[in-house]
């Protein structure tokens, strides 16, 4: 319970500074428990801010009153192909920013499973039938050196919002089934000390990854391998500083490894170092650590390593992300388990309105401890983006093919048909042709 207390007075804590927050603000007069973690099973193994993690490289631009994690103007531009002069016309630093979204999408699998399922997956995992994968509503204050508390507020419902923050291995927190309905839900302060010191705590986006758990944000539709198995949010308390104009650091402590799970009462840690390499190239590098098992002694402590390069232009955008993973499992034998991910996204905007990604990646699970089956996943995927303006709303509409291909003990994707009552076949290659709709809405207002 003490998890869950926990949760519940950062949610509490959320309402009562962003009311503290306001009234600061005001201008002068002069002026589940186990049962989810068994469906993950179930149904993911066959028997797992609306911002983006990537922009989370800019924090090294200068933008100290900006979390990590969010995006500039400009690179929202980027983006959404919206040229940067485009983007100038609006407030450089709106009081308060409001918005939501709708994300729909249908998954075709040439396979056709009878399952309907995209297996070993927590995000897009439903195909061959019409989705709401995720709809959401936010409000979000950024702590400035003008107003220096902050606050972000999001709700979110779908698809893909059922299953993406639990674990297959560790039971459910107490008052999982409503958590898991906020996205980045939190309060933060741009502390006057030095060039400024932004501590926030709640509900933040993962400091591990590129890939944000939302599909509007980033260049894919369905995201990457790695994305999956690593967390999409925490839940915690982080502190970020300009150390110079180039490098940021961050440290956080947060729950645990899945922010919905529930694996003991040891928090886990970590830090972050974004460098700015050249006004082209960023560079990112972030560790975790800590234990996700219910026996909690530091040989069976999980190390994440998460190491991402990013070089821009206004037109190209190349990426690189390498993770690996290792824990000892507490276990007979206590057997260590080692997993790797690796992906080369390249984005090309064509003009106002077009876009294409090719994004090639490689998951390897030797073990079998995040995907459940011992396998070696190698994918790519192909988007073209056609994106449409309209005032304070965008229409985003994707057409994505995807080919994933698992070798290995227990590896493979649903098939059509049963190989026994109740056993859906597996074959090693799969493919999906995808389109996705997503509607967004964004504006801005000054109390």
């Amino acid at each position: 319970m003490g998890k869950f207390r926990s949760g519940l007075l950062t949610v509490m804590a959320v309402w009562f500074f962003a009311a503290y927050a306001q009234a600061q603000d005001a201008p002068p007069a002069s002026q589940g428990h186990r049962k989810v973690s068994q469906r993950k099973t179930k149904e993911l193994g066959g028997t797992t801010a609306f911002s983006s993690n990537a922009p989370a490289l800019q924090a090294t631009q200068g933008q100290t009153a900006l979390p990590a994690d969010h995006k500039s103007e400009d690179d929202r531009a980027a983006c959404q192909n919206v040229s940067s002069d485009q983007a100038a016309t609006q407030p450089a630093n709106p009081e308060w920013q409001y918005g939501g979204f709708i994300d729909a999408a249908y998954l075709l699998d040439f396979n056709h499973p009878s399952n309907h399922l995209f297996r070993s997956r927590g995000t897009a995992y439903k195909v061959d039938e019409p989705i709401l994968n995720m709809a959401g509503a936010y409000l979000r204050k950024a702590a400035s050196e003008s107003s220096r508390w902050g606050m972000e507020f999001t709700l979110q419902s779908g698809q893909d919002s059922r299953i993406f923050g639990f674990s297959a291995t560790a039971p459910n927190l107490p008052g999982s089934e409503w958590l898991r309905h906020l996205g980045p839900t939190d309060v933060s302060y741009l502390a006057p000390v030095g060039k400024g010191l932004t501590v926030q705590a709640g509900i933040f986006s993962s400091f591990i990854g590129y890939d944000s758990l939302y599909a509007k944000d980033n260049f894919n539709y369905t995201r990457p391998w790695g994305a999956d198995f690593t967390p999409y949010l925490m839940m915690g308390v982080n502190a970020s500083y300009p150390l110079t104009k180039k490098l940021t650091g961050t440290v956080f402590v947060v729950n645990g490894y899945w922010h919905l799970a529930d694996a003991n009462h040891v928090p886990s840690s970590g830090g972050q170092a974004a460098y700015k390499v050249t006004d082209h190239t960023t560079l990112k590098e972030t560790v975790l650590f800590g234990p996700h098992q219910s026996d909690t002694g530091f040989e069976f402590w999980r190390f994440l390593w998460d190491s991402i390069t990013e070089w821009k232009t206004d037109r190209i955008m190349v990426a690189f992300e390498y993770h690996v993973g290792t824990e000892k499992v507490a276990a007979p034998g206590n057997p260590r388990a080692l997993w790797m991910f690796a992906q080369l996204p390249v984005h090309w905007v064509f003009s106002k309105n077009w876009s294409a990604t090719v994004r090639p990646e490689v998951y390897w699970d030797r073990d079998g401890r995040l995907t459940g089956f011992q396998q070696t996943v190698k994918a790519n995927t192909t988007t073209l983006e056609y994106h449409i303006p309209y005032r304070l709303a965008t229409a985003i509409v994707r057409l994505e093919h995807r080919v994933d291909d698992s070798r290995g003990l227990g590896g493979g994707f649903f098939r059509d048909g049963e190989v026994a009552p109740g056993v859906v076949g597996l074959t090693p290659t799969q493919n999906l042709l995808i389109l996705g709709v997503i509607l967004t809405f964004d504006s801005h207002f000054q109390p």
